[in-house]
């Protein structure tokens, strides 16, 4: 059986160029600065469990994406990697829900920063944010220095990023 692939557009080749992972979901990106990472993705078949809702993985993904991004930018390019990810999931989103996501920082510190995203439906008819189904706090070490074969990655973040 197949799996079905969200369609790449500028949008999704602009993810995967800043994080491979969420651009294949099909996830889109609104806004990168040092304050606020926010975007939104379908709940496709590829984002399921068996049961037709979304994998508590991918949340789990989606947050430690956008607090790496943001902490990323906010420590002024340096490498940051994750330390510890809580998620607690509320309630299910279904195949074909659309899903905001939202991370913002809570201590942005030398070489600790501390983010919360949340994740919440989309409402169909005004579009804004409906019933919170995801929320986790995200740690990461944000001092390391960045690797020699990994000097362009900052270059990819910050031509998208609001500074």
């Amino acid at each position: 059986m197949a799996t079905a692939k969200p369609p790449q557009t500028d949008s999704a080749s602009k993810v995967t160029e800043i994080d491979a992972p969420l651009g294949a979901i099909g996830f889109q990106i609104e806004v990168i600065s040092p304050s606020l990472v926010s975007g939104r993705f379908n709940v496709s078949p590829i984002c399921c469990q068996p049961f037709k809702v979304l994998h508590g993985g991918i949340s789990a993904m989606v947050a430690e994406a956008l607090a790496s991004i943001g902490a990323h930018v906010a420590s002024g390019f340096r490498r940051v990697a994750g330390v510890q990810l809580s998620i607690n999931h509320h309630r299910p989103a279904s195949l074909g829900d659309d899903v905001l996501a939202e991370a913002l920082p809570i201590s942005i510190g030398k070489t600790i920063q501390v983010w919360e995203v949340r994740l919440w439906k989309k409402l169909p008819e005004e579009g804004g944010k409906g019933p919170l189904l995801a929320s986790s706090r995200v740690t990461l070490v944000t001092n390391l220095p960045v690797p020699e074969e990994a000097r362009g990655a900052a270059d990819k973040l910050r031509k998208h990023a609001k500074l």
